[in-house]
This record gives C-alpha cells, structure tokens and sequence, in this order.
C-alpha cells in the first residue's frame, strides 16, 4: 500500500486505534500540519520537531503511514492568477502522478444584496475543490469531461486541497463543483466535508456547497449524512430530451425521478437548493425553456444561477447565449414564476479556471488588479 495522506481521517484514526493510540491527538496532528504549510524547515519534515508531544507510537504510524519524510501525499505544482487577481487556479500532483485543479476565487461580501440592503462582513474567499481526477458524466459543455474518468480522490485528497489553497488565502468557503462528480465519490466527500468542519478547520457546513449533475441514490441519503450542507443540482435544461442530448449521463436519472428526489431533500432539510443552469445558444435559452423551467422549479423554494457558458476550444460545439438572452430568460424566471435567479460573473476564464473549463493544463501567467465581485454562496445562506 502506498503512502497515505494524513488528512485521511479515518485511516489514520483506525491506525491509531490499532496501536492503542488516542484518537484525541489527530486534531493535534493536523493543526501543526496547517500551521506549518505541510513543510519543515529548509523544505525537511521531521515529525517530532514538527508535531510535538505525541506518543513515541504515534511517530512511528506517521513515518511508515501517513507521509513518511513529508506530510501531505500530494504537492503543489503551479499556481496560475488571473489577470483581475480575484482568481488562481492550483494545479495539484497527486502521489499517482496525477493531477487535479482547484480554484480560489476572491469575493466581497458587502457585495451581495439580501432583503434589498449589502450584506455584512467583507473580503473572503472560496475555494472550488475537485474530487475525481476527470469525471465519467461525459457533459459535452464540460472540458472534465473530455478527459474521461481516471480514478477517485481519496477524503485525504480532497482535503488536501484546501490546505495548499490556505497558504494562500483564508478559505470561508468550499464548493465541490472542481473535477469529478462529488456524489459518484460519496464516501470519500462525505468524510472530506466532515473534517472540514471539525478542529482544527471548523467550516461550517452553510458554507460547503455539493454540486451534482442529480445521483439521485446518493442525494437521498446526503441530508441524513450531512445535515445542512447546501446542495446544487446541475440542471442545465428543463426537459428530459434536452439533458440527454447535453449530459449523456441524464438517461440514468429521469427528470421526474430526480425532481421528486429533491422535493424529498427539500422537504427534510428545509433548504434552499441551488439549480446551475449553463445558457446554450439555441439549445436551452429560448423563452420557451424559461418558462418550462419556471413551471418545472415553482413549487420548490431554489437560486437560479444561469452561467454564461464558458469556451472550451477546439472541444466546443456550442456558442454562448448572448447577454440580452440572459437577462430575458432571467426576467422571465423572476417575473411570471417568483423564482430567484442570478447570473453568475465571470472568473477566472484567462488561465482556464472558469465553470467548466477545469481540464489539466498550463495557461500563461499574468497578474493585475480588479474590484472583488459577490459570490453565489451568500445567495443561498
């Protein structure tokens, strides 16, 4: 078995427990491992100079379990910024000699309107996590998806990310919408998320989002495994035939069936949902699709993010909705059917850290200065 990462909180309790190891001292652990960077000095890690006082034991499961010379099984490789500065995208090598991305994205609370007065608080930030390398869902919008599926990321991995992405901003936020399908990784991302919101990260679960394009199996047991986390449904149209012709991977999950499953989520957890819906030209943003979607979401109490959809290159075959478009469909979602909906803003598309276009790959470099933007999450809180 290889080297396995520290933030894998449940192997690395079991270990513990195996050599009659108090699971107290895991939180311990993780606190100087954040604390340092996951590095020692001169770029040395040494465990007991590192993470003082625990048993002699519990030093030798770490060195011949948990990252031997090194804390984290994974490293960060390049950090791309956007030339607005709001955005960097984190390119990940996993101890496979895979990668994955994650992205940073810069907010300003105060931007975002509730009950029509700006929101308390301030500058902060949200980190968008991967949690597959590549994703087996085959969405033709989606760059992901071209790279075919690779292989799941274990909770460690996951974590991990959001330990490299704390050296460089203060996270307050974590979304699951990186590579992959959250929710055809279910056990790794439910233990992921409840380490994030345990000692010594503390998120809090409000601020975690699991965005799914609608496994409907997974989504019913979610709520009882993470009560009061936010759920986002990647919808994308309004009808059946549409989202098969968009995301293959729909014929598994009739709209019908997925719809009741999320009156059932709804109905527990007495949560907003957040539905994604990425505008197509000619595809799902006529006024049509608006009003079949209104009548669709009506009687359920959602946040329509329409996403203006991203290039992918030379992997395209869609063009993106114009903004007049954008704005009929979203007048129409508000004004006939009462149901709120935003357009989500831009980030990141210069160094390919956009919606949709997380794919394995070195854009240029380059650095500037912009006003913060809202983020979606506070629209759903």
């Amino acid at each position: 078995m290889g080297i396995r990462s520290v933030f894998d909180g449940g192997e690395l309790r079991r270990e513990f427990e195996k050599n009659g190891i108090d699971g107290k001292f895991v939180g311990t652990i993780w606190k100087h491992v954040i604390g340092n960077n996951g590095k020692g000095e001169s770029g040395d890690w040494d465990w007991e100079k590192q993470v003082p006082s625990l048993p002699s034991s519990a030093y030798s499961v770490l060195r011949s379990n948990f990252g031997g010379t090194k804390p984290l099984s994974s490293s960060l490789h390049s950090v791309f910024h956007s030339s607005d500065n709001l955005t960097s995208k984190l390119l990940i090598k996993l101890q496979n000699g895979a990668f994955v991305e994650a992205v940073i994205m810069r907010y300003d609370t105060r931007l975002g309107k509730y009950a029509g007065k700006p929101r308390p608080g301030g500058l902060r930030a949200t980190l968008c996590i991967s949690s597959q390398v590549g994703c087996k869902m085959g969405c033709k919008f989606c760059a992901t998806g071209s790279m075919g599926f690779k292989n799941n990321l274990s909770s460690g991995e996951i974590v991990e990310q959001l330990v490299h992405a704390s050296a460089f901003s203060q996270i307050r936020n974590v979304v699951f919408m990186g590579m992959g399908e959250p929710l055809n990784n279910y056990s790794a991302v439910v233990e992921a998320v409840r380490i994030m919101t345990g000692l010594p990260f503390q998120l809090s679960l409000k601020r975690i989002t699991v965005s799914t394009v609608g496994i409907i199996h997974a989504i019913n047991k979610l709520h009882n495994d993470l009560p009061g986390l936010n759920l986002a449904v990647s919808l994308h149209a309004p009808a059946q035939d549409i989202r098969c012709q968009i995301m293959p991977a729909a014929r598994a999950f009739p709209l019908e069936k997925l719809m009741n499953s999320l009156q059932e989520y709804q109905r527990k957890s007495l949560q907003k949902i957040l539905i994604e819906y990425i505008m197509l030209d000619g595809v799902n943003d006529e006024e049509q699709h608006a009003h079949q979607l209104g009548k669709l979401l009506e009687t359920f109490q959602v946040v329509v993010n329409l996403i203006p959809f991203n290039p992918i290159g030379t992997l395209s075959q869609f063009k993106p909705t114009s903004e007049q478009k954008v704005s009929n469909f979203q007048k129409i979602l508000r004004g006939t059917y009462n149901i709120r909906t935003t357009v989500r803003k831009q980030m990141g598309q210069d160094i390919s850290g956009a919606c949709g276009q997380l794919v394995v790959n070195i854009p240029d470099k380059s650095l500037a200065r912009a006003e913060p933007l809202t983020d979606i999450e506070d629209l759903v809180i």
